[in-house]
């Protein structure tokens, strides 16, 4: 489908879209045309991890010029209500979203976009890496909304992308020691290449099992266990494992319901808190990058151009490798 190129409005900039990064949600939609309340019913552009390059800026835009490259924040607020008055603006229920229906994404060649939720990539920053802020912003809110600091034993659970960004930022906030779980060999190894220091392979074990093996690994039971897959046997394997006072973040989606021992949770005095996306995330996120602090460049294993979506989606649907890296401007070489 061709569409016509985007006018900027009064605060708005036109961007040459660059990277823009698969997630398991644009294949959730591409696959099921849903999730949760959020249904697809007509077309819809997909992705919302990218980076582009500003063409045109509109008349009240002035922190930003034509030629600056950008990340791209894909949650707006539409209206200043009380969760932005407050500095959680992905709290605000009327928010955009770039991919969540009714909202198109950002995969294509040209995107429009509010000027105040795009930002200036230094120049040791690549697009890829600018692209790889909207999920790694998960990880740092994440980690943030679980109290990781100084000296923390953390139990990461699955070590798909986003579990593997909670590992980096656990690992940069001062975790001393970080468990990963997973059913996956290859991605339990791409975890030790991010920074985790113990990897379990998860068979057949139960939940009260599958904790045992973490507080065997990390001599004591972890503060904090932030649990990426949405999975029921391992939510209830986070509580399981969370020592008592400890905190678990549920960050993976799954099924609305679901049956956890909340007794355990509740005698024992774990927090159980979640997350909705991220808020406040990107100047962080690229302070970081730029400072050399974290390096998320491997956790990108396949690259396609976009000509290409569609052979780059069934590889994410696959499961293979990591992140999947689609590249929109025909013009650009690098890797």
């Amino acid at each position: 489908e061709t569409r016509p190129i985007p006018e900027p409005g009064p605060n708005e900039v036109l961007l040459r879209m660059h990277s823009v990064g698969i997630c398991g949600s644009d294949v959730h939609y591409w696959q099921h045309g849903r999730i949760g309340d959020f249904v697809v019913k007509d077309p819809m552009v997909l992705g919302h991890e990218a980076s582009g390059t500003v063409v045109k800026v509109g008349s009240g835009v002035t922190h930003l010029k034509p030629g600056d490259r950008v990340a791209i924040e894909p949650g707006v607020p539409r209206e200043m209500d009380e969760f932005c008055k407050t500095g959680r603006y992905n709290l605000s229920p009327t928010i955009f979203f770039c991919a969540t229906p009714p909202d198109d994404g950002n995969l294509c060649r040209y995107y429009k976009h509010s000027a105040s939720y795009c930002y200036k990539l230094p120049d040791n920053v690549t697009f890829e890496e600018g692209a790889l802020i909207e999920p790694l912003s998960v990880g740092i809110h994440a980690c943030k909304r679980a109290g990781v600091t100084l000296g923390s034993k953390v139990f990461v659970s699955g070590s798909g992308p986003i579990g593997l960004v909670n590992v980096i930022v656990a690992k940069m906030m001062g975790a001393a020691a970080v468990v990963v779980t997973d059913l996956s060999a290859s991605r339990l190894q791409k975890a030790k290449e991010v920074g985790a220091d113990f990897t379990i392979q998860v068979k057949n074990e139960t939940p009260q099992e599958v904790a045992s093996k973490v507080e065997g690994v990390l001599g004591c039971m972890p503060d904090i266990t932030v649990e990426c897959t949405g999975v029921q046997a391992c939510i209830q394997a986070g509580i399981y494992a969370t020592r008592s006072g400890g905190t678990l973040v549920l960050v993976g989606l799954g099924p609305e319901m679901v049956t956890v021992p909340i007794v355990n949770a509740a005698v024992r005095e774990v927090d159980i808190r979640g997350i909705f996306r991220y808020c406040n995330t990107w100047p962080v996120a690229i302070a970081l990058l730029a400072s050399k602090r974290i390096n998320v460049k491997p956790l990108v294993t396949h690259r396609f151009p976009l000509e290409k979506a569609l052979e780059a989606f069934e590889t994410t649907k696959r499961g293979e490798g990591v992140k999947v890296m689609l590249k929109c401007d025909p013009t650009d070489q690098s890797p």
